[in-house]
């Protein structure tokens, strides 16, 4: 005979081998048994949620913002980390609001200059396996578990975004942008590349292999403004942003 039962768990309807021996209710009120619920995913979900209401309560109230990549392992005696700084400061004077990674390097240079001109400067670190933590520079900080959750974040309070030479981390947020800008779900949002150097070999590589097998349209590589002057770099960013 066929087991007709059924059992409904909030809006999951279970049969036969799938219906549990107790229920939601027993299982929250009784203090024995093992802890592995709270590595599940549906406890995954709520951590999820959780970690998007701290982000966007933190900065909901920031106002205009620029975010700025760059790579963790730029040393302080590179033109690169005096450039990302001076970058900062020039954006800060401009009234935005300066947003990094957290860590150390080109983040690091970034907040400095943000806080330094006494801006907000503003750390969205990540979980890794190798802890960064945040550089001193950070005045308000938010540590996430989830990179979705801190990528939406990065996305969501910045007019646009300053990319100093880095690594995958940065190559990572660089194409993000560059994909919800091309799809339309951000508008107006500037893109600087800083160090023509560093990012020319991508640049061809994106208009001469790219855009000409037709994988993406020509006018998508003008998305982005490279540049070796930090003035170009910010007049170009205000300009864009502002309209």
């Amino acid at each position: 005979m066929t087991d007709s039962r059924s059992y409904d768990k909030g809006p999951v309807r279970l049969r036969r081998s799938r219906i549990p021996a107790t229920t939601t209710d027993q299982r929250l009120l009784d203090s024995r048994g093992p802890a592995d619920w709270v590595h599940t995913d549906p406890w995954r979900v709520l951590r999820i949620q959780s970690e998007f209401v701290e982000g966007f309560g933190a900065l909901a109230e920031l106002g205009p913002a620029v975010s700025i990549f760059g790579s963790a392992r730029t040393r302080p005696d590179d033109p690169m980390y005096v450039a990302a700084q001076t970058i900062a400061e020039r954006l800060c004077a401009e009234g935005y609001a300066v947003i990094t990674g957290g860590g150390p390097g080109a983040m690091e240079a970034a907040n400095r200059g943000a806080s330094e001109c006494g801006g907000v400067s503003v750390g969205l670190g990540i979980e890794l396996p190798h802890e960064q933590g945040m550089n001193d520079w950070v005045d308000l900080g938010i540590n996430f578990r989830y990179f979705f959750v801190r990528k939406t974040m990065f996305v969501k309070y910045s007019q646009g975004f300053v990319v100093m030479p880095g690594g995958f981390g940065t190559m990572d947020e660089l194409f993000e942008a560059l994909t919800l800008a091309q799809t339309g779900k951000v508008t107006s949002f500037p893109i600087v590349l800083f160090g023509t150097e560093y990012w020319g070999g991508l640049i061809d590589w994106l208009r001469d292999t790219m855009a000409v097998d037709g994988k993406i349209a020509p006018g998508d590589v003008d998305m982005l403004h490279v540049t070796d002057d930090i003035d170009s770099a910010v007049e170009w960013f205000v300009r864009s942003d502002r309209g």
